[in-house]
């Protein structure tokens, strides 16, 4: 199986540093109403104008963040350090606040760039250099807005593409900690109300631009919320025949025919996320459940379909290299 190491960790510092910077090409998401609307992404954007579009470059700095703790000594760990000083401070942070409280801007990036926010000031915290004091506004600002939607969205989105609803609850969920009692509960609350009946998944996927898997990150959620024999129960029925290897489209990497191609290249990323969620299922089953032999097999087969790949082409390099350290430091 391979392992997250310094070579690799070496390899994705570099490539994410030299995009979240990058402010063109850039997919905005970005209501105008009227002419003064009309402004450059790092206009808009004090902190997250790179790597494409907004939740990329968020999570491509949570990428960098976690890599220069996992590895201090990185070779680009200065130039990482020296960025994330300029970048995440007051002023910035009004900035983007500025934009996310118009009032025709409760819906920008939900869930998925609300999620990646929060993780992001999470993995900040772990470091002692202010960026999570600075980054705190804005997680409050998604949190509150979590909390204010999950009561309101009556039925989950079983997509895989950036409105996955198990995906970014798994990342609210762990921002919440200690944190946040009351969203910790309100997630709980809407897994149950939405998941816990879920029986005999027949996992029709993939789509032909997801990059996470329906079925996986919903148990991806349900291993969050569940203590660790209630998850199993609920798993077992959830998908009955995966000691079998079926639903066989879960243990199969998907094929990406055209990496320049900015949804095709998507499935490299269900690859890697479908690694990551495999692998945290397996271990929140127990070494004694009998998926886990194909569980760890199919994690290894997806990382070795997409980790060859993840700097083809800018339509992938600017975001698959942080679902590959998801998967691999699980």
């Amino acid at each position: 199986m391979i392992r997250l190491d310094r070579t690799l960790a070496e390899r994705f510092a570099a490539m994410t540093l030299g995009h979240v910077g990058r402010e063109y090409p850039n997919s905005l998401s970005h209501v105008l109403n009227g002419p003064e609307d009309a402004r450059t992404p790092s206009e808009l954007h004090p902190i997250f104008y790179g790597s494409f579009d907004w939740h990329s470059c968020v999570h491509g700095w949570w990428q960098l963040l976690r890599l220069i703790r996992l590895y201090p000594d990185l070779e680009a760990a200065p130039a990482i350090r020296a960025r994330a000083d300029a970048m995440f401070v007051a002023d910035k942070v009004a900035g983007e606040m500025a934009y996310l409280e118009r009032p025709d801007r409760g819906g920008f990036e939900r869930p998925y760039g609300w999620a990646w926010l929060l993780a992001l000031q999470d993995e900040a915290s772990r470091h002692a250099a202010g960026w999570a004091e600075a980054l705190a506004p804005m997680a409050r600002l998604f949190a509150r807005r979590f909390a204010d939607f999950l009561p309101r969205l009556t039925y989950p989105l079983r997509v895989g593409t950036h409105f996955n609803t198990g995906f970014a609850l798994t990342l609210a969920w762990d921002w919440a900690g200690e944190r946040d009692a009351a969203l910790r509960e309100r997630i709980a609350a809407a897994a149950s109300r939405w998941f816990a009946g879920d029986r005999g998944c027949q996992a029709w996927e993939p789509g032909g631009d997801e990059f996470l898997s329906p079925a996986l990150c919903e148990a991806l959620l349900m291993s969050r919320v569940l203590d660790a024999d209630a998850f199993r129960r609920w798993f077992d029925a959830f998908l009955p025949d995966v000691a079998r290897g079926e639903p066989a489209t879960l243990f199969r990497p998907a094929i990406v025919s055209d990496r320049s191609d900015g949804k095709i290249t998507h499935l490299d990323g269900l690859n890697l996320s479908r690694a990551w969620c495999w692998r945290v299922i397996a271990a929140k089953l127990g070494a004694d459940h009998p998926v886990g032999p194909r569980a760890e097999a199919a994690a290894a087969a997806h990382l070795a379909a997409s980790l060859p790949h993840l700097g083809d082409d800018y339509m992938g390099e600017h975001w698959l290299a942080t679902f590959a350290l998801l998967a691999l430091e699980e």
